[in-house]
């Protein structure tokens, strides 16, 4: 969700006093600091090993070991927050009734606007909210909610410049499985 404006975040957002100029793909967090949640793994890295060398002293880089591949333990980056948000979003589509009471419904859509104002990324927090309000959450049913979702995960893929998803095969990739039974 962020990364089209990140180059802008890093012009809008105030600047980290002192620091030399930010790598690719790191945005701001709206204290000034690079937001972990809201930069690639990769770009927060690159800030990350950026601020250690102005407190390392620089040692010959022959003896200097191959760096440690990244830890599956650390707080995820915007790439692997939006893959679990998506997957988590996707699966309650999934398993959201087929005609759901008014309440349900009701449920459904508080949950998506709470989300959309907890979501750990502000820069993408903020244009789903966007999102919402320019495409009202549509929750009569569980085909019509799980094809409102499909439908605003592909304008976020297609802000990313990412493929588009067919949405009319949402129920078998998030709910039945695949029609050749690869996922039995």
């Amino acid at each position: 969700m962020a990364e089209d404006t990140q180059d802008q975040q890093q012009t809008t957002a105030a600047p980290v006093p002192s620091q030399a100029p930010l790598p690719k793909g790191v945005v701001l967090d709206k204290d000034g600091k690079p937001c972990r949640s809201c930069s690639s793994g990769a770009a927060f890295a690159a800030w990350a090993s950026q601020a250690k060398k102005k407190t390392v002293i620089k040692a010959d880089t022959a003896s200097r070991p191959a760096p440690a591949p990244p830890r599956k333990d650390c707080p995820p980056d915007v790439e692997a927050l939006g893959r679990s948000s998506w997957t988590l979003l996707h699966s309650i589509a999934a398993t959201y009734p087929t005609s759901p009471t008014i309440s349900q419904q009701n449920d459904i859509t508080s949950f998506m606007r709470l989300f959309s104002k907890l979501y750990p990324c502000w820069v993408c927090a903020e244009d789903f909210q966007a999102y919402i309000t320019k495409e009202k959450i549509r929750a009569g049913s569980r085909d019509e909610f799980g094809n409102w979702l499909c439908e605003a995960h592909n304008e976020v893929n297609r802000k990313l410049g990412k493929p588009t998803f067919d949405c009319s095969r949402w129920q078998e990739r998030w709910k039945d499985g695949w029609k050749d039974g690869s996922c039995d």
